[in-house]
């Protein structure tokens, strides 16, 4: 028997289910990227305010691209379980606000009409730094113009992603993708809508058969979508909303509302996601599964803590950046999450860039030691190799999979060349990087290293020389 609506009374009642009213209200969130994170994250969250008798937070729910995913949420009403996990226990949850699904490339009049519908109150988007395109500007663009034609209020519209500034840059791509026709719309946009940045933090992994089957043991049912995550969780968004009373509301379900987005988001990308790039290409390299076995080999937690203390906590604004970096470590190790390293290295080329070279660029400027991001990116040279220590062979998952392992493929023969050239790319490192001779000197050195005594040799003889 499958979770639903009409058997989610068999859950035991222990596990947290909506009680609330699905049916008898329209959604008030359209959701652009119905992923793992989104229902693991925004999705709990409205699922809170409804269970306080707010209807206004139902979701209508757009994969972009994932048929498979929509379908097997229809099957299940929008319903699917959360594990959440930690070094405290472990608990299970149904979130319940996510009521109607759709595919944007199959049905993408049903999601400007979702845009454009009157109880429409906030677009939310989780598309990943490689989904902001004209194809997302021009669907905001067409059901932000139904509205405008219909005299309704204008939109909440929050990026909830790693990109930085994301509300900033999802209204200059609105601006961008615009033509001469759309200069009414713009034009109300400016006016009457809101691009908060927000700042989102929860790690959510690929589901896994594990989580498949203990959902189902919990509870009693079969559920196709189920999710595990951590206990943490946190939303930082810009006090720039559409309707000012949502401040309010959000924060009273635990999300900080702020006028300085800027420190918690950098300090997220440089500790949190920074590091869980280079632990990837780590795992990735030396055939070690999950972050959690990374973080839990002595010398790659070392080489993380100081990464963080070292070279990147000197150029943050966020001030509790000590406890942020001790949580981080704690949840690296949850056990329950086996966070996938090739998960995370998907998509390198395209995270790198706002990651590493922010702190490298920081450290030189005040003559301080870069040998953590040195190593860390001479880790990601080795990784375009395409084959683990062990001789296993694995898929490069990046839009730049063919350039970069046309780079990696000598760098046995010719690593020197092979450094300079991943160096040389500005699309990787910006426009400081690519040619500083100290920067090119000791990823060059790391190189050599990786590749004469493999990476946990290299990553000990780091530790031994800046004790």
């Amino acid at each position: 028997m499958q979770l639903s609506t009409a058997t989610r009374h068999r859950v035991p009642s222990t596990i947290h289910v909506p009680t609330y009213d699905r049916t008898g209200h329209a959604p008030g969130v359209v959701h652009l990227g119905l992923g793992a994170f989104h229902r693991a994250h925004q999705a709990m969250v409205f699922d809170q305010l409804l269970a306080g008798g707010d209807m206004r937070w139902g979701i209508h729910g757009v994969g972009m691209t994932r048929p498979d995913l929509v379908n097997q949420l229809r099957a299940q009403d929008g319903l699917y379980a959360v594990r959440i996990a930690s070094a405290q226990g472990v608990q299970w949850r149904v979130p319940g606000a996510l009521w109607r699904m759709d595919v944007a490339t199959t049905a993408r009049d049903a999601v400007v009409q979702a845009i454009a519908a009157p109880s429409t109150r906030w677009v939310t988007i989780t598309v990943t730094e490689k989904g902001y395109t004209p194809t997302l500007a021009r669907l905001l663009l067409d059901g932000l113009r139904l509205r405008q034609q219909g005299g309704l209020p204008g939109l909440t519209i929050a990026s909830c992603d790693n990109l930085q500034s994301n509300g900033h840059q999802l209204q200059a791509l609105v601006s961008a993708a615009a033509t001469a026709n759309d200069a009414d719309v713009v034009h109300w946009v400016q006016a009457h809508c809101a691009f908060p940045c927000s700042m989102v933090d929860r790690i959510v992994p690929a589901a896994t058969p594990e989580v498949t089957a203990a959902a189902h043991a919990a509870l009693g049912l079969q559920d196709t979508c189920a999710l595990s995550t951590e206990a943490f969780w946190e939303w930082v968004i810009e006090d720039r909303f559409a309707d000012p009373a949502d401040a309010a509301l959000l924060q009273s379900a635990g999300v900080r509302v702020t006028g300085d987005v800027h420190s918690y988001e950098e300090a997220k990308l440089r500790m949190l996601n920074g590091s869980h790039s280079a632990m990837a290409l780590m795992g990735a390299v030396t055939a070690r599964a999950c972050i959690a076995d990374c973080i839990g080999t002595p010398h790659i937690g070392t080489f993380v803590e100081r990464l963080m203390s070292r070279e990147v906590a000197p150029h943050l604004a966020r001030h509790d950046w000590a406890d942020y970096r001790d949580a981080l470590i704690t949840r690296f190790g949850n056990p329950y999450l086996k966070h996938s390293v090739h998960q995370i290295a998907t998509d390198s080329s395209q995270k790198i860039p706002q990651r590493w070279p922010p702190s490298v660029l920081g450290q030189m400027a005040q003559g301080a030691s870069f040998e953590h991001h040195a190593l860390a990116a001479a880790v990601f040279l080795r990784y375009t190799l395409g084959v683990d220590e062990q001789g296993e062979a694995y898929a490069l998952n990046d839009p730049q999979a063919e350039s970069l392992m046309a780079i990696g493929v000598a760098q046995r023969t010719e690593p020197e060349a092979c450094v300079r050239a991943l160096l040389a790319r500005q699309d990787l490192w910006g426009n400081a990087l690519p040619g500083h001779a100290a920067w090119t000197a000791r990823v060059t050195h790391w190189h050599q290293q990786i590749l004469q005594h493999g990476v946990d040799a290299a990553i000990q003889q780091l530790l031994e020389q800046n004790a």
